[in-house]
């Protein structure tokens, strides 16, 4: 269960980076909702970057998908496909807030975008937050079939190429837990999160071009060593 904090505080863009250091993230209740609330959960899903899964018949889209991956091209959009209301899902907890500040955070060099693009049009993608060797992944939406798996493999292997020792995902869904993600406890979460922001990571390492041949033997190579 979450722990929420029902003061309500002004949230900057500093107050919110600490925040993410002490292992707590502001949500609202609803994007009409113009307060923010403190979560953090007992226990907390991480995507172990030694051991990222790729379903192979994902793997086979990778390499020949028409998709088109951009990193850090457009904030706007991809907040707006995460809060975006979908079948199963009418409302979201990105409010106006939330919005600002991580558009601030994208403006900071913090918040990063892994986005999917076909025919021009943005089909898929993530936002997250990285600090250090830490990345704090907030939310992903998709239009087009595998676009959101696809940004996520992406996603892991750029932050494992880059140094990157911890893939926050806050919770473990069965959509995260088919690559690999586990839940920590709180105390081993906290520990984790120290010794990554102990480390000096590069987001923009990887090429922005890279390919899936690249991505998959990055992963494997994680893979590989971490064993």
């Amino acid at each position: 269960m979450a722990s929420r904090d029902d003061i309500v505080i002004e949230i900057t863009p500093q107050v919110l980076l600490k925040a993410y250091t002490c292992g707590i993230f502001p949500m609202a209740e609803s994007a009409d909702d113009p307060a923010l609330y403190w979560i953090e959960p007992q226990h907390r899903g991480i995507l172990p970057l030694d051991n990222v899964h790729v379903p192979r018949r994902l793997a086979r889209t990778l390499r020949t998908t028409d998709l088109v991956i951009k990193i850090d091209t457009d904030i706007e959009a991809v907040i707006d496909g995460c809060a975006a209301s979908r079948p199963g899902r009418r409302s979201t907890w990105i409010n106006e807030r939330i919005r600002s500040l991580y558009r601030e955070l994208f403006e900071l060099g913090h918040c990063h975008t892994v986005e999917a693009w076909l025919d021009g049009k943005l089909v898929g993608g993530l936002y997250g937050v990285a600090l250090n060797g830490a990345f704090f992944g907030e939310s992903m939406f998709s239009y087009a079939r595998d676009a959101s798996k696809i940004t996520l493999v992406h996603l892991a292997a750029r932050l494992a190429y880059g140094g990157f020792k911890l893939l926050d995902t806050q919770f473990v869904t069965d959509h995260l837990r088919q690559f690999g993600t586990v839940e920590l406890d709180r105390e081993d979460f906290h520990r984790l999160l120290e010794e990554s922001l102990d480390i000096d990571a590069d987001f923009h390492r990887l090429p922005i071009d890279a390919s899936a041949e690249m991505v998959l033997e990055i992963l494997e190579a994680a893979r590989t060593n971490g064993r």
